[in-house]
């Protein structure tokens, strides 16, 4: 099949006014369907090049840019699988997640501009009436910029050009900023605004070094960078604006502001999307434009990386653990967990990269599973304070068992693919301690190891606090969430176990390429 990236990548976007078109004519049903059809589309067609190995496509630009490409390598591949994998289930998991939300606003709407009309029953008739309108509208302009959203992380970690890979980073950014401050709680266009802020000056930092790279090179194009061909002093400006821009992207410690604010006010099929699958693209932005185009600076700034990780993963959860919404410790939880992938970068060591690339698939599943929990939860019991819930675990059975293989995967245990992620990335950074007799790196080995102690803490006190113990009377009627909500839980739980069991399904790709980028 010819141009398999251009139509995974691009009809998403093109058909997005379908979606829109869909929900609006024909409601909830038709847009959520024909959404998951396409993306399930989407991403059979991308299994036959990721099996096959490496493989590129190349399409003419312009001569002030270069050539505008995708690439499928061992590096891609696995962002590129979950990234879609997530966004399929979760287009089913929307609809009734989407539609009590769009449905409470427009109780909100009406509650504050209700206008007299007759009597009640005719009151009723025409709110019931435009709440029809209301919510097919909502429902259609939220799936069309869903599909932008995923369109936008996939090419972005596709991209074989500086431009090419700036643009895909800034269109995902849009749908997002939109979709939170269209659908998400509390100052929704506030939490928004500080959404796009933060992202979209880290993109322009990213720009920057981006230029620098580009203009002293003569070519934007990854095949034609040459770090020896750049001055040393324009070199180290363009690694640090891309370590920046990359590190706002990642929620990295000091750049993690926005972060807890989004990923816990957005709605959460979003913040299920924005934490899994978008923050970690600034991992794989690392990987690919610091390790594999500039390996000296990498050598550089390699123990850098792997302190601003250490630091990362214990800031990050230690907040997590004085949480009470359920939401906003996972929001920390995920800034911890992207301590592990820049930990793991920083470990100069072709393990320790492969562990941390696992540590994105992981992380995907086992959030992706946790948020949609979360989401579950909301529906069923209508908060989002664990001190207000309990023993949900005798009401919602198929919902506690895929958050616990979510807890599993999160605390890297076997057989879950958080263990091998964990194994491997731990692996990598005691062997470079090893190797090189660092005191330094043989201590953030040790605090690293921590920090994985701190991440069962909380986990498990989630677990106990919303699951078990006493059920509070006002829960007693609670039920299971529908299939809408658990069968893609299950298609998610499923797959961290088959990965955790046979992790050569990525490592066949990962670490090959990882020993081509640093050798060791």
């Amino acid at each position: 099949m010819e141009y398999v990236l251009l139509q995974a990548v691009f009809l998403p976007l093109l058909l997005s006014p379908v979606a829109y078109y869909l929900g609006r004519k024909s409601g909830p049903n038709a847009a959520t369907w024909f959404t998951f059809g396409l993306l399930l589309y989407c991403t059979t067609i991308m299994i036959a090049p990721v099996l096959s190995g490496t493989y590129e496509e190349h399409y003419p630009w312009t001569k002030m840019f270069g050539e505008f490409g995708f690439l499928l390598d061992g590096l891609a591949s696995p962002f590129a699988i979950i990234i879609y994998v997530l966004s399929t289930v979760l287009a089913i998991y929307s609809k009734p997640y989407m539609v009590a939300k769009i449905t409470e606003q427009f109780e909100e709407k009406m509650h504050h501009q209700k206008q007299l009309v007759g009597d009640g029953q005719s009151t009723a008739i025409i709110e019931s009436s435009a709440l029809k309108g209301y919510l097919n509208n909502q429902i259609g302009i939220y799936f069309a910029l869903y599909l932008v959203f995923a369109m936008g992380m996939l090419g972005t970690v596709l991209a074989t050009n500086l431009i090419e890979f700036y643009v895909f980073f800034e269109v995902m950014l849009i749908p997002g900023f939109f979709l939170i401050a269209f659908y998400g709680y509390g100052a929704r266009r506030r939490i928004a605004l500080l959404f796009f802020f933060w992202t979209h000056v880290g993109a322009v930092v990213l720009l920057l070094g981006f230029l620098a790279i580009g203009l002293s090179t003569g070519s934007f194009n990854f095949a034609e960078i040459r770090e020896e061909r750049i001055p040393p002093d324009i070199l180290a400006f363009a690694a640090v604006a891309i370590i920046i821009g990359l590190g706002v992207k990642l929620a990295a410690f000091i750049f993690h502001i926005w972060l807890p604010y989004a990923h816990a006010e957005a709605p959460t099929p979003i913040s299920a999307l924005l934490s899994p699958a978008m923050i970690g693209i600034g991992a794989y932005g690392i990987i690919r434009l610091i390790v594999q185009l500039l390996p000296g600076q990498y050598e550089h700034f390699s123990l850098f990386l792997n302190l601003w990780g250490l630091a990362t993963m214990l800031y990050g959860g230690a907040m997590a653990l004085m949480q009470d919404d359920i939401k906003r410790l996972f929001a920390y939880s995920s800034i911890s967990q992207m301590g592990y992938l820049l930990f793991g970068i920083g470990s100069a060591s072709a393990l320790g990269l492969a562990g941390s690339e696992m540590m994105y698939v992981s992380h995907g599943l086992g959030k992706g599973l946790l948020f949609m929990m979360a989401g579950a939860v909301i529906l069923q019991v209508g908060t989002r304070s664990m001190t207000k819930l309990g023993g949900l675990a005798g009401k919602m059975p198929i919902t506690a068992v895929c958050a616990m293989i979510g807890a599993l995967t999160i605390m890297g245990i076997p057989p879950t693919s958080g263990f091998m992620g964990e194994w491997t990335l731990f692996y990598g950074a005691l062997q470079t301690a090893i190797q090189e007799g660092s005191t330094i790196r043989m201590v953030t080995f040790g605090l690293g190891l921590v920090s994985t102690v701190i991440t069962m803490s909380y986990i498990l006190w989630m677990m106990k606090r919303v699951f078990f113990g006493k059920l509070p009377e006002n829960l007693s009627n609670t039920k299971e969430a529908s299939w809408y909500i658990t069968a893609p839980m299950m298609v998610l739980a499923g797959f961290t176990i088959v990965v955790g069991i046979y992790p050569d399904i990525f490592f066949n790709q990962i670490i090959p390429f990882m020993k081509g980028v640093v050798g060791v």
